[in-house]
């Protein structure tokens, strides 16, 4: 059979599946093309492109939030000056990253997973595609379908919000030629969204007000458009790896300097922040969270656009409680009001593992919330499957990196040893261990998920991904065997 698969026949035998199209399940079918020749694989994507988020969400603005030297792909370099991207500049990376590197034969849209089952040591996926139902079967899954609902945002708790007369809006479903020319908008939230609305929607609205509960830690960070001297001078792919070096080694650093010294790196962003500020706009309370630096992910401000946006008078910045939203706009505690006539509820994602698909092992359903996770890829008792995660911390792609330098070690190992299948089994004695979050961040839409996401340790195998170094060293030289029984 070909590598490249069909599904013009009601039933598909493939050794690997992969679900969903965005950077996890093209970097794995990269790497399942180029470290498994032999492999036939799929991967399924529900929509009617690749890119994942990046095709999903349509906002004004959105762009990466980590550094394209990283979220990039290794083997697809990203060459151009400017380390932060806006969605449609990644969309076309993608698309030129899997014509490059002939990856589209694999590539199955419109088809949607509506069930998995573990049965006789193969999976049945069964998939809807074009108003029938058709089946494949493979040895092994790769759950690539990130970690939100793409069909239901995280609910917005506000108070007489259903009163509100104008257009209530949420990123994740932006309206197609919505015009905000002229509008007064406020923007509830003050996460990474929010702070990448507010400068662009303020180039044409007549205020935007982001209006936030507590406020987040803003870096301003260095966008050039042009390459500088240096980089005109070197090789591509010399400025290449030491951007990225410089990157990985960095963002590690910083993030462990803030965690063992918090008070000392609070310090150092109020000051940065202070410096970029308007005249007479004061630190608190906008600026001064209540929470440690990296006990949530910081907002990343290419260039200072969200503090220039400020300084022009054409955004504001309020921090309060809503006490209710009443038809024309929004009162706060305080007593001062926001008259508006467009609303955005940027309050988060909401969280769902491989993808809500429902999945049973041998007639018995899934509960992913009673599962340990295993090295950050597998689930406990869940045999050849693969779930591809990234770093709260760093850029995503560097987990999925990690991800599937384990998982074609481990396809590998299954394949020489003539096992049919590789399942995470947690020993009684360590059912008491300590546990972390898998997510381990204290943002509010994550907190409010975690009794549904698979549980984690702080002891190996049974961790989540939190170090790029330590988990890509694991994934090439550590014990394959520890917490995984092999089946013959």
């Amino acid at each position: 059979m070909s590598t490249s698969p069909t599904s013009n026949d009601s039933e598909t035998s493939l050794d690997v599946l992969v679900i969903g199209a965005g950077i996890s399940g093209i970097n794995a079918a990269y790497h399942l093309q180029t470290e498994l020749p032999h492999c036939r694989f799929a991967v399924l994507e529900a929509r009617d492109n690749i890119g994942g988020t990046w095709d999903l969400f349509r906002y004004p603005g959105i762009r990466s939030d980590s550094d394209l030297y990283t979220f990039g792909f290794t083997w697809h370099k990203w060459n151009r000056s400017n380390p932060i991207a806006e969605g449609r500049d990644i969309l076309e990376y993608l698309d030129d990253a899997i014509t490059t590197h002939r990856l589209k034969d694999h590539f199955l849209f419109n088809h949607r997973v509506v069930s998995l089952e573990w049965s006789q040591y193969q999976w049945t996926a069964r998939v809807q595609h074009a108003d029938a139902d058709v089946q494949f079967h493979s040895r092994f899954i790769i759950f690539a379908t990130g970690y939100y609902d793409y069909h239901q945002p995280l609910p917005a708790i506000v108070p007489g919000l259903d009163t509100f007369q104008g257009q209530i809006i949420h990123p994740q479903f932006w309206p197609e030629a919505f015009d905000y020319t002229d509008k007064r908008i406020v923007v509830i939230g003050s996460g990474a969204t929010a702070v990448t609305l507010v400068p662009k929607l303020a180039e044409r609205a007549e205020l935007v007000t982001i209006l936030q509960r507590s406020p987040s830690y803003i870096a301003a960070v260095p966008n050039p458009a042009t390459q500088s001297w240096l980089a005109r001078l070197l090789p591509k792919s010399c400025i290449y790896y030491l951007r990225r070096v410089r990157a990985l080694v960095f963002g590690q650093l910083f993030f462990r300097f803030c965690r063992r010294f918090p008070n000392a790196a609070r310090s150092l962003l109020e000051r940065r922040t202070l410096s970029r500020l308007p005249v007479g706009m004061p630190l608190s309370p906008h600026f001064k969270p209540r929470y440690n630096p990296w006990d949530q992910r910081l907002c990343a401000s290419p260039d200072g656009d969200f503090f220039k946006a400020l300084a022009s008078r054409k955004a504001a910045i309020e921090t309060d409680t809503i006490s209710t939203v009443d038809k024309s706009g929004v009162q706060l505690a305080s007593g001062k009001r926001l008259d508006a006539d467009v609303l955005i509820t940027a309050t988060g994602l909401n969280l769902r593992i491989g993808g809500g698909i429902p999945v049973s092992v041998n007639g018995e359903p899934l509960d992913v919330a009673r599962k340990y996770i295993w090295n950050g890829l597998m689930l406990q008792d869940l045999p050849n499957a693969a779930l591809v995660f990234g770093y709260v911390n760093a850029s995503w792609t560097l987990g999925a990196d990690a991800a599937m330098r384990l998982t074609c070690r481990l396809l590998k190992h299954l394949e020489n040893n003539a096992y049919k299948a590789a399942v995470p089994t947690l020993d009684e004695g360590m059912r008491d261990m300590e546990k972390r979050p898998l997510l381990d961040l204290n943002s509010t839409y994550l907190t409010r998920a975690q009794d549904s996401m698979p549980k984690a340790s702080v002891q190996r195998p049974w961790v989540s991904r939190t170090n790029y170094f330590a988990d890509m060293l694991h994934a090439t030289f550590g014990d394959l065997g520890a917490g995984l029984d092999f089946v013959s």
